[in-house]
């Protein structure tokens, strides 16, 4: 039990901390959700958002540190 309590905790703290990095970027105007290439459509009664471009460049850096903490585990 012990250990899905640690790993619980592990998870609150890489949420928090995606948080605050994601508010800093917000207040230093960093276009994070506003990258050319995310699909924006503002119809009469509709508003629809797809952040792809943002996504893709999400998942490159987590991959990235993902595998450099891999690499370092071994």
């Amino acid at each position: 039990m012990s250990e899905i309590g640690k790993l619980l905790v592990a998870a609150g703290t890489l949420l928090l901390l995606a948080g605050l990095v994601l508010i800093v970027a917000g207040k230093a105007n960093f276009p994070l959700g506003r990258l050319p290439g995310d699909i924006f459509y503002r119809g009469k009664n509709a508003t629809v958002y797809f952040p792809l471009a943002t996504s893709i460049v999400l998942s490159v850096i987590l991959t990235v540190v993902l595998y450099i903490i891999g690499c370092f585990r071994r």
